[in-house]
């Protein structure tokens, strides 16, 4: 099966060249002087859009415990969803529960997603229980194809580490090449705020935002960034939020450190204020790190042009409001930490194209083309050229859009973005050759989705 995508200005992160673009079988054969004679089986008329690499959300938590809930989105709905939103990669994190080993997380998580996942996907390892055995077993994730480590400064009693625990795992990681990712909050901390609110009587979801501040976030990174470099380990801040996380991995990343980090749609365009939604409407907010002040947009936005913020993922954790949101009705420390994203992330990102925060060709950096380097998928993934993955996004820059539950294929009963109107919007997606979304609707397949083992991070020094 050959596929031709005509007329189109393809944008990598080196650059835009208007080029027709060749699909044979599941990679990209060539890009073409455009008007160049070739016939294919089928062709798509690109004319007057890009023609993008497929994202990747590198930060996805699909079917996963919380609280005695589970995220609503299954692997077929969340993947499903991403595809409609031009994102054709998800890595998607196995949770290690406490008592359990890592061999045994994995393996759950590819019972969970196996065959059920309309788009490719791969996986990074939480690991919440440090011990000798589950050190070593660090080796056979990462000769399985996982070898990104997820930990916790906050969660005390659930996720949590200790530095020391974190300093081993570092060590290890520093041996066998693989990445630490670093939720960095001071959970301590944050426990005796959030027992404070609650016997005052602030038991309301911007409570959620007050007793988790950014001086918080911004000591843990500092810290996560102290012990890695004690032990020569990359380090990988996930879902930053705050203007003080982000002058210490600025810091880091000045001297040479390989310090990374990522932020999310929600941070760029959520606040504080909408924790503070009148009744209980701030619940559909609640995610940690929390939404911040507006002044710390500006800020991640600055930190996207300078690259000192690497990625932007969705941290999409879904729950829905009516049914478990409210769990946390009169003590905020119940809601279900989430924000719904992973459909609308290359949309809103664009949005940063249109209102000039960063160019175009950054807009495919920071959605596809890094966390294929940083997460060891390129180059099959995040380029468009020879030989790659023939994973392609057609986007009509022209289009507008209006985010809306009512209108998304999330398995979430609201958005964090309702009535937003966005410039552009997704015309057609091909996952690996295949068109899976086009005008006349989804036409890809639960179970095309294969999964991922990936190589180590392109980026170290």
């Amino acid at each position: 099966m050959t596929t031709l995508l005509k007329g189109g200005l393809v944008v990598n992160a080196t650059g835009a060249v208007p080029a027709d673009v060749l699909v044979d079988g599941e990679e990209v054969a060539a890009l073409l002087v455009p008007g160049f004679p070739v016939t294919a089986d089928e062709t798509i008329d690109a004319t007057g859009k890009y023609v993008v690499p497929g994202g990747i959300d590198a930060h996805t938590h699909l079917e996963m415990p919380f609280g005695g809930t589970s995220s609503s989105d299954t692997f077929a709905t969340g993947t499903t969803a991403a595809a409609w939103g031009g994102t054709t990669t998800i890595i998607d994190f196995a949770v290690q529960a406490k008592g359990t080993s890592l061999a045994a997380t994995l393996d759950e998580w590819h019972a969970k997603a196996d065959g059920n996942c309309a788009v490719d996907y791969g996986f990074h390892m939480i690991v919440s229980d440090v011990h000798d055995t589950s050190l070593k077993e660090m080796e056979s994730c990462v000769a399985a194809g996982v070898n990104t480590f997820k930990m916790f400064m906050a969660y005390p009693g659930v996720f949590y580490a200790t530095d020391g625990e974190i300093l081993r795992a570092m060590q290890k990681a520093r041996e066998i090449g693989a990445t630490v990712m670093m939720h960095a909050e001071n959970g301590i901390a944050i426990d005796q705020l959030v027992a404070q609110a609650l016997a005052e009587g602030r038991t309301g979801p911007v409570e959620h935002g007050l007793t988790r501040p950014a001086e918080l976030e911004g000591e843990a990174t500092s810290r996560a960034i102290t012990l890695a470099k004690v032990t020569g380990a990359p380090l990988y801040v996930v879902h930053l939020s705050a203007a003080q996380a982000l002058d210490a991995v600025a810091q880091a990343r000045d001297t040479g450190q390989n310090v990374f980090a990522e932020t999310c749609p929600q941070y760029l365009y959520l606040s504080l204020e909408d924790l503070a939604r009148p009744g209980f409407e701030g619940a559909k907010y609640v995610a940690s790190p929390p939404l911040r002040p507006r002044e710390h947009q500006s800020e991640l936005w600055r930190g996207l042009r300078t690259n000192d913020l690497s990625v932007v993922s969705t941290d999409h954790c879904p729950f829905c409001f009516k049914d478990q949101k409210v769990l946390g009705r009169g003590d905020f420390s119940k809601i279900p930490n989430g924000i719904p994203g992973v459909e609308h992330r290359m949309d809103l990102l664009h949005q940063g194209v249109v209102r000039g925060e960063i160019g175009l060709e950054r807009w495919v950096e920071i959605t596809s083309t890094t966390p294929a380097r940083m997460f060891g998928l390129h180059p099959r993934k995040g380029v468009v050229a020879p030989g790659a993955d023939a994973d392609l996004v057609v986007y009509d820059p022209t289009a507008r859009q209006t985010i809306s539950a009512a209108t998304h294929h999330m398995n979430v009963d609201y958005s964090a973005y309702e009535g937003m109107e966005v410039a552009g919007r997704v015309d057609t997606v091909l996952s690996r050759g295949r068109v899976v979304v086009d005008g006349s609707g989804f036409r890809g397949a639960v179970g095309h989705g294969r999964f991922l083992a990936r190589d180590l991070n392109q980026y170290l020094i």
